[in-house]
């Protein structure tokens, strides 16, 4: 299906993709939210809540290596995702040494055809808001992405006039695409 060096599908129940999935999450540092948030989203996926998308490289035997992954939320808390029944792309990461070859970018199509393909007409992403998301806020836009007109959120909670939010990673302009 994909004449790219790499594989992009939803992560299933194989152990294997499952260990190389927890192997990038903690060589990343990707537990910084903590381990326990990535077992409560196999157990969301189990329960047909979101998906964990994959990216890998094909290895010797069954030792493939993870290179990237999104969540693709079915049920967003974010209100007017849920509201207008938005799915919403979370979580993109692709290793640093993997950046700039079009990882992220087709980890975003493979979940835009994955809703479309389902019925869904709109596609939804947050993005941080510190340079560090620069990248992201780049990408974002180049494919289409643009704020949905309600500002921004704290932990997917629309932030009010006056209120003080600190600056990291839960502070985001919350976009959507046509799909």
């Amino acid at each position: 299906m994909q004449d790219t060096p790499y594989k992009i599908d939803v992560l299933g129940t194989n152990e294997g993709y499952q260990k190389m999935f927890r192997r990038m999450l903690e060589g990343q540092k990707y537990f910084r939210n903590g381990a326990l948030y990535f077992e409560r989203c196999f157990e969301r996926q189990t329960l047909g809540e979101l998906d964990i998308v994959l990216a890998w490289k094909e290895g010797n035997g069954t030792q493939g290596q993870a290179i990237g992954y999104a969540l693709l939320n079915w049920q967003p808390k974010y209100a007017y995702f849920k509201k207008n029944d938005i799915p919403e792309i979370q979580d993109l990461n692709v290793v640093s040494v993997h950046r700039r070859q079009g990882i992220g970018c087709a980890i975003i199509e493979f979940c835009e055809s994955r809703v479309s393909g389902k019925g869904y007409k709109q596609m939804g992403i947050g993005v941080g808001l510190d340079a560090s998301f620069g990248a992201a806020q780049r990408l974002y836009v180049s494919m289409g992405y643009i704020p949905d007109g309600n500002g921004i959120s704290y932990d997917r909670k629309q932030v009010v006039v006056g209120e003080f939010r600190p600056i990291d990673e839960n502070l985001c302009l919350m976009m959507s695409k046509e799909i």
